[in-house]
This record gives C-alpha cells, sequence and structure tokens, in this order.
C-alpha cells in the first residue's frame, strides 16, 4: 500500500520512512506543505502520516483543505504539539489518530495498521479469503495448510486486491501500491506478479477485467 509522509525533519523522516518500507508500504516523503498538497492532488494513498508544524503551508491547513475536497483517507497526525488543545484542533481539522513526537516506531506502525484495518471496514489483522489466510503483520501467506511464499511486490498487489475484493484495481493503481517516487516503474511488472499470484494462489483467485485490471471477487 502507498502512503504519503509529510515530514521537514529529515531525521524523524529518514527514519520512519525506513521503518514504513520494511513494513512492507511504498512511501511517498514530501517535506514541505505546498508539496505534499501537490502529492495529495495527483496521487491516491492508502493513509497519510503529517507533522502539523511544516513550511509553506501548515499541517493544519493542508488537512482542512483536505477534508475541504472531500477526500476520506486516513490521517495520521505527527507532531510535537503535545498540548490537549493542539491534539483538539488536529482531531477537528480531520485527524484520524494523532502521535506526538518523539514516538516509537512500533506503536507507529501499529496505528498505521489500526487505521487502514477501520478505513477496510475490517476489525482484524487477518484476513481469510476462501482456504486463504493472510496476515499483514507477520506478512504471511497460507493456503490451505500450506505456508507460500512471496516477493515484497507480489506481496504488495496481494494486499491491494484482498482488502479491495470486488473492486477492479487497474493496472495504474496497482503500480502505485508497488512504487514510491524514486523507484523507476518496471515493464510490465504487473502482469507478470499477477501471472506468478495466480501460479501460486490459483488460477482463478485474481480475475482480469478487459480494459480495466485486475480484481479478487467479494465473498
Amino acid at each position: 500500500m502507498r502512503v504519503l509522509l509529510v515530514e521537514d525533519d529529515d531525521l524523524i523522516g529518514s527514519g520512519v520512512e525506513a521503518g514504513l518500507r520494511q513494513a512492507g508500504f511504498a512511501v511517498d516523503w514530501a517535506r514541505d506543505g505546498r508539496e505534499a498538497n501537490l502529492a495529495l492532488t495527483t496521487t491516491d494513498y492508502a493513509l497519510v502520516l503529517l507533522d502539523l508544524g511544516l513550511p509553506g503551508m501548515s499541517g493544519e491547513v493542508l488537512l482542512r483543505q483536505l477534508r475541504a475536497s472531500g477526500k476520506d483517507v486516513p490521517v495520521l497526525v505527527l507532531t510535537a504539539r503535545g498540548t490537549v488543545a493542539d491534539r483538539v484542533s488536529g482531531l477537528e481539522a480531520g485527524a484520524d489518530d494523532y502521535l506526538g513526537k518523539p514516538f516509537d516506531l512500533t506503536e507507529l506502525i501499529a496505528r498505521c495498521r489500526a487505521l487502514l484495518r477501520r478505513a477496510q471496514g475490517r476489525s482484524a489483522e487477518v484476513i481469510r479469503y476462501r482456504d486463504l489466510t493472510v496476515d499483514p503483520l507477520a506478512r504471511t501467506v497460507v493456503v490451505g495448510d500450506t505456508r507460500v511464499a512471496l516477493t515484497a511486490r507480489e506481496w504488495a498487489i496481494l494486499v491491494q486486491l484482498i482488502t479491495h475484493q470486488g473492486i477492479p484495481q487497474s493496472r495504474s493503481r496497482l503500480e502505485e501500491s508497488l512504487y514510491g517516487w524514486r523507484e523507476e516503474i518496471e515493464s510490465n511488472a504487473v502482469e507478470v506478479h499477477v501471472s506468478n499470484l495466480r501460479k501460486k494462489l490459483g488460477a482463478d483467485f485474481i480475475r482480469t477485467v478487459r480494459g480495466i485490471g485486475y480484481v479478487v471477487e467479494k465473498i
């Protein structure tokens, strides 16, 4: 899944970016409010991690504009502003959760996963689909009683499809779940990964929707 990190502190940003990537996310990192605003108008993100004290445009203004535009992407505010009034202001501006600095990276990742579960209408981390069990936390896939090994990008496509059951995902949308800004998009990568997933999980697991993309049928 692709997330937008909005943080002007290089030390904090680099640590969070590395942690998110290790947890399996594709990450775009914006260092000021205007850059983040442009990213949000051109890309659909699964989650936004937003610092409030930003140059160019404050995080609170950015957040209010995001909500005024009708976008309901989950937003986790990361800020050194730790007073009750600051937290209330951030939540009323449209934040879904609030984490004060300094924070523990494991708690940050846990809060990200909780927000994504809520946005996807899931109460549990583990996803069960037919005879398939997907554990996003452990990053494991089990078919029946057999554990199946997936590459990082096969995993990213699987999670994008299985968390949007019944909703066809275009090639460009799947590419967005695989690559951040600084990563080169490989030709035919989506088709190759989908083919490999079909071999590992079953030929009928992913259906091609002609002219649109791919879908995992809702059950």
